[in-house]
This record gives structure tokens, C-alpha cells and sequence, in this order.
């Protein structure tokens, strides 16, 4: 079986799209559907024709271009059970723990709750891929719109799960943002500044800082690294539980 080609483009102003396709059967999935006009530059520019909409949450700017491209390529659009009267063109809803194929390739659902109430992660094991969408972003996580930190924490959790080689596709270009509020609640991290400084330099030449790995993220993540003793003290909050520790992160990221 041929490796999974990924094309990742901006949309809108700092959304990602990201389309995967599998060479042998023409499959061709996008994740999510930022603007219509970008995904299809992007499948001309390929030569493919679009089979499926993987759909993580229902927020404007993830399913704008839905309808449009369901009535031009008739694909099949996936989204989540919990948020299904809110995503446009639905075929098939998606519960925490489901399981489909895509191309020959399992695909796991993982409901990860906390930016919107039905957000889910769509995770292929024998590819090593996690498509994240606005629950966890390069040293960041979603802002927490519809559910408490306690549920994103959870969602988290999950995610740290997974395989530290997993390479996770995010939703938004939000790298430089992030890793310097992270030096401001984990300064002692000698990985995160040595990213945070790489991360720099490839925003100043207009590059991308997707995708980023599990792994990497444990290390530099701080909403990944609430139960670091650093972390807590730089904070004051050795004592409190790791959820707390996160809302507080997360909370001071809202601030700065």
C-alpha cells in the first residue's frame, strides 16, 4: 500500500486546509472546509477529484465550503454525532470510539470536547496521522467556547495517549503566538525556547509549522505539561489538581 499524499494550504487568513489522498484508489479526503476557492486550486492543481469532508466541529470557519463542494464532487461528508444538525451537507455522523475506512486505511474517532461541545479528532493508527483540528494546536489548545477546561483537559489526556511519533495536523497557523506565551508559564524549558527560536525564524520566512508530533508537543506543550513541578511553581499552584493547572494556563492565554 503506497504511503497517503498530504497537501496542507492556507485558507481564509490562518486556517489550514489539508487534503489527503490515497494514490491507488483516488481517494481523496479534506479536512474540514475552510473556503472553497483554495481547496480547489489545490485538487486542480493535483488532478484529484474530492471523495470525502472529514468535518472535526461545526464553526463557520471549518464547514464554510461544505455544501459548495458536496454539490460539485457529490462526496461523502463525516462529522460529529454531537454537533450533527449543526454541520451542512451530513452523511454520516461520528461518535467517540467509531471506526470507518478510508481508502483501505482504518480511521478512529476520538470525541475531544472542549473548544465546541461535539468537537471530534480523526486519528488513522497504521499511518501514525491525528488530524486536530482546534483541540490541540503546535504548543496551544483551542479556546474553550462550549465546554470547561476540565472537559479539554480530558480531551487532552487522549490525546497524550497516542503514539509519540504521531504527526498531528492542526487547524490554524497560530505556532508563533503560541510558543511565546508558552515561554511566559514554562520559562526554565530549554526544548520549548529552542523551538519557540525556530519557530521564528520560519514565520519570519512565511513558512509553515505543520504538522508537529505528539511527542513534540509533551515537550513543549504547556497545556500537555500541567503536571511539571516548573510549571506549578512558576505559577503557584504546586498543589492544585492538573485540570486546575490547565484552566489556569489556558485562561492566561485568553489574557495575553
Amino acid at each position: 500500500m503506497k504511503p497517503l499524499e498530504i497537501d496542507v494550504f492556507l485558507c481564509r487568513s490562518d486556517n489550514f486546509g489539508v487534503l489527503l489522498h490515497d494514490p491507488e484508489s483516488g481517494a481523496t479526503a479534506a479536512i474540514d472546509a475552510p473556503e472553497e476557492g483554495p481547496i480547489l486550486r489545490a485538487l486542480d492543481g493535483h488532478g484529484w477529484k474530492l471523495t470525502h469532508i472529514f468535518t472535526t466541529h461545526h464553526h463557520q470557519d471549518h464547514v464554510e465550503a461544505n455544501l459548495a463542494l458536496k454539490d460539485k464532487f457529490r462526496c461523502e461528508v463525516y462529522g460529529p454525532y454531537d454537533e450533527a444538525i449543526a454541520i451542512p451537507g451530513l452523511d454520516r455522523s461520528q461518535a467517540d470510539g467509531d471506526e470507518f475506512e478510508f481508502a483501505g486505511r482504518r480511521v478512529q474517532v476520538i470525541a475531544t470536547p472542549g473548544h465546541t461541545a461535539g468537537h471530534i479528532c480523526y486519528y488513522l493508527p497504521d499511518d501514525g496521522l491525528l488530524f486536530a483540528a482546534d483541540t490541540l494546536f503546535a504548543m496551544g489548545c483551542g479556546r474553550l467556547f462550549e465546554r470547561p477546561a476540565a472537559d479539554m483537559w480530558h480531551s487532552f489526556q487522549k490525546l497524550m495517549a497516542l503514539p509519540d511519533e504521531t504527526r498531528v495536523y492542526f487547524g490554524h497557523e497560530y505556532t508563533l503566538s503560541n510558543a511565546r506565551f508558552a515561554l511566559t508559564v514554562d520559562p526554565d524549558n530549554a526544548v520549548l525556547s529552542e523551538r519557540a527560536a525556530r519557530v521564528e525564524t520560519a514565520r519570519k520566512a512565511n513558512e509553515f509549522t505543520i504538522p508537529t508530533t505528539i511527542g513534540l508537543e509533551k515537550q513543549t506543550n504547556p497545556y500537555m505539561r500541567v503536571a511539571d513541578a516548573g510549571i506549578r511553581r512558576h505559577l503557584g499552584l504546586e498543589g492544585a489538581t492538573d485540570a486546575d493547572v490547565f484552566a489556569e494556563i489556558r485562561t492566561r492565554k485568553d489574557n495575553f
